[in-house]
């Protein structure tokens, strides 16, 4: 098959994605608000049964620790914080509707998943030790989970194909991003781009997952973020927390580093609390 129509076989797919929930579309919409309260996000949870026992089953997790059990949506968003709900019922939504299962020599999605889940954990926590106020550290765990979101239609309508170029990609020690240029003339921070494009998500969503392996190029308003991500990206691969198919990261450039004032080391800082940031995000998520 010819580049030209993998390429469009790809487009195809990203065209025809489901649309996010009109639950999460409209608390997107509330909390990007410039008039927003509890009540008025309330309203809208709690027509979702399912968002709505998430977020009761994470405030009454052992996580918290809360000597009382919450059953009030609206303590929870007060608790959590608007910030935080929306993003994790974000996080849900498009969970949701992902493909759950990997397609045939296609990549394994629990393994995906457990590197996008890292990705998120680390760039909440590396933000935490750069001193980002608290509400809005969800906001770096979501760019950090969605950061790869283009590698979904790759997968699921090349299967076997997108196989081989992660093996090609491994065998030559080159970035998967280039591989995916190369054979098929679209790599999959430009298709992510496309789907967040559609689900109109936050800028910073958008620019981290178009520049997530080129952040030392990248000169917007959200710097910060996109190298937080891009560190956290190439960390969980060098550590080996899950696999999406990036054996050999490339290293990343000083300014990187430089942006959010550390190096390499900071991943050991973190590490005692990264597996616990990733258990509550998986009991949010009810990812195995």
């Amino acid at each position: 098959m010819t580049k030209e129509r993998l390429n469009q076989k790809i487009l195809s797919y990203i065209n025809e994605m489901p649309s996010l929930p009109v639950s999460a579309s409209k608390v997107l919409e509330i909390c990007n608000s410039s008039r927003v309260n509890p009540s008025d996000l309330n309203q809208v949870i709690s027509l979702d049964p399912v968002l709505t026992g998430r977020l009761l089953q994470l405030i009454n997790s052992a996580y918290y620790a809360l000597n009382t059990h919450i059953t009030s949506i609206v303590k929870v968003i007060t608790m959590l914080g608007l910030n935080t709900v929306k993003n994790l019922a974000l996080s849900m939504a498009v969970l949701n509707v992902m493909p759950k299962n990997r397609g045939r020599g296609g990549l394994n999605m629990s393994s995906y998943w457990m590197h996008c889940l890292c990705v998120g954990a680390s760039s909440k926590l590396l933000a935490e030790k750069q001193g980002i106020d608290v509400k809005y550290l969800e906001e770096y765990f979501l760019a950090g989970f969605l950061h790869d979101l283009g590698k979904i239609p790759l997968n699921a309508v090349l299967s076997q194909e997108y196989m081989d170029l992660i093996t090609l990609a491994g065998n030559e020690h080159r970035a998967l991003n280039d591989v995916e240029n190369d054979s098929l003339g679209i790599d999959h921070c430009a298709a992510g781009v496309m789907i967040s494009s559609a689900w109109k998500l936050d800028s910073s969503i958008n620019d981290v997952i178009a520049n997530h392996h080129k952040a030392n190029e990248y000169s917007g308003k959200n710097s910060g973020i996109v190298c937080t991500v891009a560190a956290a990206n190439y960390l969980s691969n060098v550590y080996e927390v899950g696999f999406a198919g990036d054996k050999y990261p490339v290293k990343l450039d000083r300014k990187v580093w430089n942006t959010i004032g550390f190096n390499e080391d900071v991943f050991v800082d973190i590490m005692e609390k990264l597996y616990s940031e990733i258990e509550r995000a998986k009991l949010f998520l009810h990812i195995s």
